[in-house]
Parts: C-alpha cells; structure tokens; sequence
C-alpha cells in the first residue's frame, strides 16, 4: 500500500459529488465540508505512509465524515468524564445542577432583566443579581462576581494597593493552573510584592516588622492545591486578622476553591468553609464559583460594604465583568444551597460524598450495560474493581476517595483502547492503569450509564468477527 494506494485517494471535488458524502453533508455549510474532507484525506494518506492497509479508501472517508463534521460545527464537545478526578480542570470542572441549566437557557434564550430595573424602569446594575444570596449564604456584608478568581484578586489587589506594598507569606506564593502564579497577578495588579517568613514557617512577627508607610494591605493565600507537612508553621486567619485591625491595614484572604459546604462533617477532608472564614472577620475574602461550590466558572468577592464598593467603583471592573448566564448559573446554584441538603442537589458535592457501597452498585450496573451491548465473539473483558478518585480543581490535596470502576481489557492494549474511546462518536474519558482502562463510575450520573455503555460497546464490537 505505498504510493500507489495514495494515489487512489480521490480528490475533495469527487468527494463532494460522491452521493454518501452529500447525504452525510447535507445540512453543513460546504466551505466546512470541503475542509473537513481535505483533513481526511491528509489522515489517511498519513495512515498508508505509516502502512496501514485500506481496501477503499473512498469509503474510508466516508464511514468517517459524519464524525468529524459534528466535531468541526461544534468544537466544545459533550464528554462522559470516566477519570475519576471530579473538578476536572481540562474537562470544563463543575457539572451543572439541572436547576441552574434551566437558569440559564432561561437567560440566554431571549431578552432578560440583567441591567435593569424593573420596579423603577430605569437602568440597572448587572452586580446586584447575586448579592443578596451571597451575603444571606456567607454572612458578609457586601459582594462582588467577576469572571475566575484570578481576576478578582486582581482587582482586589488594584483597587486597594496598586503602587504600594502587599505582605504575603513566602509559603503562600502559590502557582495555579495554566502556570500562573500569585507574584505574577499582584505584579499586573500594579501592587509591590512584600515576602515575609521563610516556605516553610512564618510568625506574626515577620508581619510586624515587614509593616511600614507603604503597607496597604495584608494577604493570605489558602494552599488548595498542595500541602506542606513536617517543621511548618503560618499564621492563621484570626492572627492576621487581629494584626490588620491593630495596625489600620487591610486584610484579604485569596481561599482559591471557595467552599459553602462542610466537607469535613461529611468525611471528605478539611476545606475552610467561606462563612466560619468571614465569621472571623478581615475585609475582603475571594474564591471560584466553579470548583468546589459547583456552580459555572466565577471569581467571587465578599467582604465589608465600603471595601467591596471600592472594587465595585474601580475602572478595571468592566474589564473582569460577567455574562448573563453565569449570573444565572451562579444564583440557581447558590439557591440549591438553601436546601437541607445541597449534596443532594448539587453535583459537584454528591461526586465528592458519594456512599463507596454505591459506587459499587453504579459500577456492577455499567459493567451490565456494556456486556448487553457486546456482539458475540466482541474481544475484551470486563470487571469490577476498587478505584482511588481525587477532588481535583486545585482542591483538597492529598485526598484520595475510595470507590469502584470498570476495569476493560482489550488485545489492542490500554493505550489504543483509550484512544479509541477518546474517538468515540460521545467521547470517554478513563485512566490507563497497567493493562486496563478504568472507568471510574464516581463522575458518571446514573443517567449517564447508558450512553458511557453505548460508547464503550461500540468500540470493543468494532473488532468483533465480521458477521457475528
């Protein structure tokens, strides 16, 4: 299949007459048929040059079309996350509550209130939407949204320090994902990094003595994504608190993955806990909308009237601000939090508390699922086996929750398995561990069994004997 075989590659005019392939396009524009075609074709003469056999390779293009043009009309794909690590940064983090995608199909699907005031029929604020759940739910006086948490320290750190100095802990000069780093957000803020104490301990006195003309604010940093153990020591928020209160200097705390749920009563881990951390008072205290509180990605800012109007009146403001339907997604989120149990409402918190005992069930359910969907002589095999999750999100580090997947063999190997479910029609995502890929059941809703069955069925039957 050398140079020959590529020659019979037909070329994307014959394509587009090619009645498969117009019936497969119909409904796409053809300047995106025409590219996805070229892209076929380049896939598969690549594919010859590394000798694979194609009888037709017509054929093989068209069996493949249908696929790839979804893929090029909406590029954001729907995934089944089978990985196990729950707040999956590179999978979109939270899931959203039925509620709060009502929420937002609500607001996105025509005109809504977002800047106006509908009792006085005048323009509005886009910032008051959520302010009155956040203050009910975290006990602060005042609050602000704007895109990710990155960009609500950065305001905090413009608004209130910009040209002055910011005292923050060596051992809380943390770097987030994407490579992003605190030093580097308070240095576009305009502020003037001050570090006290050593990475590893830091006393209340190495604030004091790092206080001077220039000091306009006091900064703490939660490290929620990493922990450090063994000779360490920090000052804790009360202590800082007190420090900033005696001094006339603000005080902020930057708690990343902001949390409004007791993670610790419910065994998961420790986590601070957003109102017991306003409770102890400071000024200003941010955190992420779509970590562990579950709702769409979202910077969050609570803290004193007169501060967070500062923020509210800073020019950078419009800059950071937020859409429509996050503010949807935000507020239903936040109201799913009113409820007895929010874990039961919000998906994020009913993966992180899920009962292991069933996990076991969900994952002896999907093994089912699959085995009915097999055409005899379909290679592979299947088992139920405990599995490890993480949090993830830059949350809870070192947390590991115990639980169950489905382990699926196949003679292709772990690695071209996991590819091929990767090219599923519905992508699945798993961990390769050793021979196997593992699904792990905690990040898939029930609902989601079937179609994870589907996916994965499919692939395994691609290799079944023809005719069977």
């Amino acid at each position: 299949m050398g140079e020959d075989a590529r020659r019979l590659i037909p070329a994307v005019g014959s394509l587009l007459a090619d009645p498969g392939v117009k019936e497969a396009a119909r409904g796409y524009p053809q300047l995106l048929v025409s590219r996805v075609l070229g892209e076929l074709a380049a896939r598969l003469r690549g594919e010859l040059e590394l000798g694979e056999r194609v009888a037709d390779p017509a054929a093989w293009i068209r069996d493949r079309l249908p696929a790839a043009l979804r893929r090029a009309r909406y590029p954001l794909r729907r995934v089944y996350n089978a990985t196990g690590v729950v707040l999956h940064t590179n999978l979109g983090r939270a899931p959203l509550a039925p509620a709060a995608l009502e929420a937002v199909a609500a607001a996105a699907a025509g005109y809504c209130n977002l800047e106006f005031d509908l009792e006085a029929g005048e323009r509005g604020s886009r910032y008051v939407h959520a302010v009155e759940l956040l203050r009910l739910l975290t006990g602060a006086e005042d609050a602000l949204v704007v895109n990710n948490n990155a960009a609500a320290v950065l305001l905090c750190l413009a608004a209130l320090a910009r040209d002055r100095e910011v005292v923050v802990s060596r051992g809380e000069l943390v770097e987030i994902g994407g490579g992003f780093r605190i030093p580097d957000v308070m240095a576009q803020s305009g502020a003037r990094l001050v570090e006290v104490g050593t990475t590893n301990r830091t006393r209340v006195a190495d604030y004091e003595r790092a206080i001077g003309p220039e000091t306009a604010l006091l900064l703490k940093v939660h490290r929620s994504n990493f922990r450090m153990e063994g000779f360490v020591s920090e000052v804790s928020w009360p202590e800082l608190v007190e420090l900033g209160r005696s001094r006339g200097i603000p005080v902020m705390f930057d708690l990343g993955s902001g949390c409004l749920f007791d993670l610790a009563g419910a065994g998961v881990g420790e986590e601070p806990v957003v109102p017991r951390v306003v409770a102890q008072g400071g000024d200003l205290v941010t955190f992420s909308g779509d970590k562990l509180l579950g709702g769409p990605q979202a910077g969050i800012i609570v803290g004193r009237a007169g501060v967070v109007d500062r923020l509210r009146r800073h020019p950078l403001l419009r800059a950071l601000r937020v859409d429509k339907m996050t503010l949807a997604a935000l507020s239903a989120t936040l109201i799913l939090y009113l409820e007895p149990d929010p874990a039961a409402h919000i998906p994020v918190l009913a993966s992180l508390t899920a009962d292991p005992g069933r996990l076991r069930g969900r994952a002896e359910r999907l093994r089912r699922l699959i085995r009915r969907r097999l055409l005899p002589g379909a290679p592979g095999e299947l088992g139920v086996v405990p599995a490890r999750s993480t949090p993830g999100g830059g949350s809870l580090p070192g947390v590991e929750l115990p639980g169950y997947a489905v382990a699926v063999r196949s003679p292709r190997g772990a690695s071209r398995l996991a590819a091929a479910l990767r090219g599923a029609a519905v992508p699945v995502l798993g961990r390769v561990q050793g021979e196997q890929v593992l699904l792990d059941v905690r990040t898939l809703a029930d609902a989601e069994l079937p179609g994870v069955a589907d996916q994965v069925a499919s692939v395994l039957n691609a290799e079944a004997p023809r005719g069977g």
